[in-house]
């Protein structure tokens, strides 16, 4: 049974997951909900996803929220498919605790601020609602000190987890891509952050990006 990716294909969180299963080459199906019709707090859907929000995803049956964790769970059970997007020896406790160190810094240190961005650039004017300007300044300032610490981060691997490619270093793709959208630099800056450039060029340009960056496509068969 081919896997289900229930999200709409706009989502950020259903772009990441649909980005690990084309790393990972991974066939699946995509399952829009009718979103205006809320499907996605129905009682139904709840019933996979309790707190009525997208993604979530059917594996023959094994029903997964979140899109993180969904990442991490692909990038396990298909470890020998696709690119390698887990440590060599996932049983090195310091390897996977640096696993959980990356997962914490984008989820606690970057998406809160940059999904705030858009939030007030992006959706409030498709709503005809004005940005709040000092939410934006807020946001901004709070961002623009944690890349210092992600450049610090990098300065000292060659990625988030480490020193190899891992799914940790993917899932910051969506809000990143969101990020250089709205006309910031803190990916782009070499001069400022260099280490980020390096690291942000790699993993933005990466094939199976490029494939998921704007839309989940409706199915991927290998």
């Amino acid at each position: 049974m081919v896997l289900k990716l229930h999200t709409m294909p706009w989502s950020a969180g259903g772009r990441r997951v649909a980005l690990l299963l084309h790393e990972k080459k991974v066939p699946y199906e995509l399952v829009e909900p009718d979103w205006a019709a809320q499907e996605h707090k129905s009682e139904q859907w709840k019933e996979k996803q309790p707190f009525g929000q997208v993604p979530y995803i059917d594996d023959d049956g094994f029903i997964l929220f979140e899109s993180r964790a969904i990442a991490r769970y692909i990038a396990a059970k298909y470890a020998s498919s696709g690119t390698a997007l887990l440590p060599d020896d996932t049983s090195d406790l310091q390897a996977m605790a640096l696993i959980d160190q990356g997962i914490s810094a984008e989820l606690s240190n970057f998406e809160p601020y940059v999904a705030g961005l858009v939030v007030e650039k992006l959706i409030k004017p498709l709503r005809g609602a004005e940005p709040d300007q000092a939410a934006v300044a807020k946001h901004e300032a709070t961002l623009t000190e944690k890349m210092d610490g992600f450049e610090l981060m990098l300065s000292k691997r060659k990625y988030m987890a480490g020193d190899s490619l891992t799914f940790v270093d993917l899932i910051f793709c969506p809000y990143g891509n969101a990020l250089t959208k709205m006309g910031y630099d803190h990916l782009t800056n070499e001069s400022k952050h260099p280490n980020l450039a390096r690291w942000w060029k790699e993993i933005s340009t990466r094939e199976t990006w490029l494939a998921v960056k704007d839309t989940v496509p409706k199915s991927f068969l290998v």
